[in-house]
């Protein structure tokens, strides 16, 4: 069956043409013999391998003579459209976005996977929500529309005979940014959110209440939360950096994995530059004990996902997503 598509989620399809249009006419010329390497991510702990790889001067010793050039994003949302308009090679996203954008066409490959749970249901702390069902009535913040952890509070609606506003349902969902969440708590704007870690532990250590953890948020906590692609055309223009690029991240895996305790300063002096916030090394250990570092890409998850794109009226079909790993 076809999902009816919302006025909100037409928009955000039709938003998305223009930019692959772009994609299509314009010539790719950074694609060849590339100077940079344009790398996008977001200040959260869901995309720590990267985080690690900037603070630890990983990625641009593997580079070389190849400048890096990290550009921070706040969702995958905004880091697609950057995406689709040729201004992004590599990119750590989640599974959400990254599907939305292998759906409509972009050249894109699936790289390696990142990390896995990561994500948290937090309310307000003088907030009467005790559980999913209670979200009907009330406003829950997501990183953006269209992201995995909006897809994902979809389908945790829809379990529990919810439905967002745009849906016909009694459920706003709003689109801020997790390093404001705290602010927008503290101005009484939202009721609750569901967020990427350290967000969550943040919220936590003052007072909020979890609601919804790593593990009840979907799949028993085993699904991804982030992944790596490339422009496939920037990966075949070049194949060397770009396995430069994939041991450098598998190194930054391996440290989160190996040495936990320098992991979280390394991610926690980068989340500092990035955003000005300090956190607290407990709360850091804390949101590290909810998300999973790996360079596995389990498709049969990402199939699933795929499933829960089209459930949120995000995609009409589910596409083939074997073809966009890469060979």
């Amino acid at each position: 069956m076809t999902p009816h598509l919302t006025p909100t989620k037409r928009s955000f399809l039709t938003l998305a043409a223009p930019l692959l249009l772009a994609v299509a006419l314009s010539p790719d010329a950074h694609a060849q013999a590339a100077t940079s390497v344009r790398l996008g991510f977001f200040p959260n702990l869901t995309h720590a391998p990267a985080l690690v790889g900037l603070e630890r001067g990983t990625f641009q010793k593997a580079f070389g003579a190849v400048k890096l050039d990290p550009k921070e994003f706040v969702s995958g949302t905004t880091l697609t459209e950057a995406f689709a308009a040729g201004q992004i090679d590599i990119a750590y996203v989640g599974p959400g976005p990254a599907i939305n954008a292998a759906g409509r066409g972009m050249p894109i490959q699936f790289l390696s996977g990142a990390s896995e749970a990561g994500a948290v249901l937090v309310a307000r702390k003088d907030s009467p929500i005790k559980s999913y069902k209670d979200l009907s009535g009330k406003n829950v913040a997501v990183p953006s529309l269209g992201n995995t952890q909006d897809i994902s509070l979809r389908h945790i609606l829809n379990e529990n005979a919810l439905k967002s506003k745009t849906d016909g349902g009694t459920v706003l969902i709003t689109p801020i940014a997790p390093a404001d969440i705290a602010a927008a708590f503290a101005a009484k704007r939202v009721d609750a959110t569901l967020v990427p870690e350290p967000w969550g532990a943040v919220l936590e250590a003052q007072g909020h209440r979890i609601i919804g953890n790593e593990k009840t948020v979907w799949r028993d906590g085993k699904y991804p939360t982030t992944i790596v692609i490339v422009n496939t055309k920037f990966a075949q223009a070049n194949p060397q950096l770009v396995a430069a690029f994939l041991k450098a991240h598998t190194d930054a895996v391996a440290f989160l994995n190996k040495s936990p305790a320098a992991a979280q300063a390394a991610v926690n002096a980068q989340l500092l530059k990035l955003t000005g916030a300090k956190i607290d090394p407990r709360v850091m250990q804390r949101a590290f004990a909810r998300t999973r570092f790996t360079t596995a890409l389990d498709l049969e998850a990402l199939k699933d996902y795929s499933a829960l794109n089209v459930e949120a009226g995000y995609a009409r079909t589910a596409p083939d997503l074997s073809q966009f790993l890469k060979k």
